[in-house]
């Protein structure tokens, strides 16, 4: 029953990333560093606090959002949730969780499922509700891309990369490595029937967030015991 909900939900998100117009920028970044499936550890809450003031948040110093506007922040796991709630409490804006929390019992497998899932759900709103506006995704890597998860489920579209049409973009990573919390995604569309423009940028911070890691792509990270990948 689940495995089925879910191949019928591909089907309506991939017809409507194809069909329907687009946001005009798509934000994305992944969660901050984490103590446990909880909670983020002092550094991801740190990280959290600096995109607020630096990039997301409004008025930030150095804005992603080019016309001053943010329309929507989207959420997918507490982590994610922890990491947007500063910037999403500047903008006096609700956050759009499609909540898939952790819970005792379920298996991995089913967690994976329910990721899929919400990802879909969050990727057919998106297309369905935020034509030509800017919005922001913090979601769980894996979701983002991951190359060994796509070829897991080979008759859906399980991650923002498939779903967003960014595979047809040659500088899209097939996967986004699981010691980066340093990295945006920026999704621009210039409408339905164009391809979208991709940039990957690195964050940067001074000041008191200066010394958050900022590893480069790929590279592996140092992060403190009270955190984990």
């Amino acid at each position: 029953m689940f495995r089925h909900a879910g191949a019928c939900l591909i089907i309506i998100a991939s017809i409507a990333a194809d069909a329907l117009a687009n946001p005009a920028r798509i934000v994305i970044l992944r969660h901050g560093e984490k103590q446990d499936a909880y909670r983020l550890c002092d550094v991801g809450a740190q990280r959290a606090q600096a995109l607020a003031g630096r990039y997301l948040g409004r008025d930030a110093e150095a804005s992603l959002f080019p016309n001053g506007a943010l329309d929507a922040f989207f959420a997918i796991t507490l982590h994610t949730l922890e990491l947007a709630s500063p910037a999403a409490v500047s903008w006096r804006q609700p956050l759009h969780l499609y909540s898939a929390l952790p819970q005792k019992g379920r298996s991995d497998a089913d967690t994976t499922f329910l990721l899929n899932q919400r990802t879909q759900e969050a990727v057919a709103s998106l297309m369905n509700s935020w034509s030509g506006k800017t919005v922001v995704m913090v979601w769980e890597h894996h979701h983002i891309a991951d190359a060994k998860l796509e070829a897991a489920f080979p008759d859906q579209k399980v991650t923002l990369r498939q779903l967003l049409n960014l595979g047809a973009v040659d500088q899209v990573p097939k996967t986004w490595p699981g010691e980066n919390y340093d990295y945006f995604w920026i999704v621009d569309y210039d409408g339905p029937d164009r391809p979208p423009r991709f940039q990957m940028m690195k964050q940067s911070f001074t000041g008191p967030y200066q010394a958050l890691p900022s590893n480069e792509w790929g590279a592996p990270n140092t992060l403190p015991k009270s955190c984990v990948n």
